[in-house]
């Protein structure tokens, strides 16, 4: 066994091996692991997905969301500049922001009313200059206190073809960078420039590790086996043309799918059968849930899944497209939050198609529900059984690009970047 301390100290973690295909339980359970992956890959150094532009479209609109477990406010201010500011005031660490959304001119904090303009500047302080009683002024801040230097904690923003991302670290490096040139070109196929129009929100609390979800995601084995509809109807099959594609950290990932015959077991198609998640005999009682119409945007694929590491997924699966914001909640749970959108340009028919497909998915869809209970059920064990480990060998042991789904390669990148910044 070969154990690996670096200048994370003496509590890092034991890996069986130098790679990363056995991954250690006690990288989901333990606390202050979890809040130094927050510091490390929520606060430091990475963009974070806060919204679309779509979600405030308005001068003064406003959403309520976080970055990792830190509440900020996305605002739309005068001339369409988009600012995000940390929900805590500057006075006395309120977290003033109740509502999802709105449209303010003017954020107040009700405990003591200081009050902040959309980009976080300080503008009023509630007997800043004291009180006057008689021949007496009473109270007051000092002479020298500036409000200048009282203001919001304010992020830095990028936005690209309609998304809005920010960070703490005001020195990390461009958001072109941060996903590299494999990945945008994935991010700008969906992100394309045409205008994006809301079409509404699905919220689940799941009861595990936050990192579950990236792994999901990155995860092409399990489609084919755990979820009946995939399988079935040939949205995601292990016989389908695919490939795996990583940026050159291994950090971020796209699992791209061409949808092949459907349920027809025939020809290479007849291996399928051999899973028990194909029901050759299922049908549809609404066959509009596979009235797919193909989309010159695709250019080929009918499913991409990209990973933005830490904490959003974009997902398109045929025409139902999303974005799926992980939220981390301690090291046990995380909030997952599901924005449905389309474009501008979109006819009616093609609106109801994306909100119809969108079925598929959220905390009751037909194939997302599965992946909420296997992540529950995962947590449980790890924490039952925290010196155990997780094997991630299909496919070997190393992390690269492929031209299948058979592999877990992209679970592998992901924990060898892990290691590297953790263990940092």
């Amino acid at each position: 066994m070969t154990t690996h301390t670096g200048a994370a100290g003496p509590d890092a973690l034991a890996w069986e091996r130098e790679d990363s295909s056995r991954i250690p339980f006690a990288v989901y359970t333990d606390e202050e692991r979890h809040r130094r992956e927050l510091e490390r890959f929520f606060y430091r150094g990475h963009w974070c997905y806060v919204g679309l532009e779509a979600e405030i479209p308005n001068e003064g609109d406003f959403k309520r969301t976080v970055v990792g477990e830190r509440s900020v406010i996305m605002s739309r201010a005068a001339g369409g500049e988009i600012h995000v500011v940390e929900n805590v005031c500057a006075h006395r660490g309120m977290r003033f922001c109740r509502e999802r959304h709105g449209n303010r001119k003017t954020f107040v904090c009700p405990y003591h009313q200081w009050s902040y303009a959309p980009d976080g500047e300080l503008r009023n302080v509630p007997f800043r200059r004291g009180l006057r009683q008689g021949d007496q002024l009473n109270g007051g801040m000092p002479p020298d206190f500036d409000m200048s230097q009282h203001g919001l904690t304010k992020l830095k923003v990028a936005r690209r073809g309609g998304v809005v991302f920010a960070s703490f670290d005001h020195e990390v490096e461009s958001l072109e960078d941060y996903m590299g040139p494999t990945i945008l070109g994935y991010f700008d196929r969906l992100f394309n420039g045409r205008q994006l129009t809301l079409l509404g929100y699905n919220r689940q609390r799941i009861p595990g590790n936050w990192k579950l979800m990236q792994e999901n995601i990155k995860d092409p084995y399990h489609p084919g086996l755990l979820h009946t509809w995939f399988v079935t109807f040939g949205l995601w099959r292990a016989d389908n043309q695919s490939q795996l594609r990583m940026d050159a950290h291994g950090r971020h990932a796209a699992m791209i799918s061409t949808r092949g015959s459907g349920g027809q077991a025939g020809g290479e198609a007849a291996q399928v059968t051999q899973v028990s998640s194909f029901k050759a005999r299922m049908q549809l009682e609404d066959a509009r849930f596979l009235d797919i119409v193909p989309e010159p945007w695709w250019n080929g694929p009918t499913a991409v899944m990209m990973t933005l590491f830490p904490s959003v997924i974009f997902q398109q699966q045929v025409n139902s497209v999303s974005t799926r914001h992980i939220q981390p909640d301690g090291h046990g749970h995380f909030d997952f939050v599901w924005t449905h959108f389309g474009f501008a340009d979109d006819t009616p028919e093609m609106t109801e198609r994306r909100l119809r497909q969108a079925n598929l998915f959220g905390p009751a869809g037909f194939v997302s529900a599965d992946d909420g209970e296997v992540i529950e059920f995962s947590q449980q064990a790890f924490d039952s059984k925290p010196g155990h480990r997780a094997v991630a060998e299909l496919g070997g042991r190393e992390a690269g690009d492929t031209e299948h789904m058979i592999t877990e390669t992209l679970i592998r990148g992901m924990y060898d970047y892990w290691r590297k910044v953790m263990e940092a």
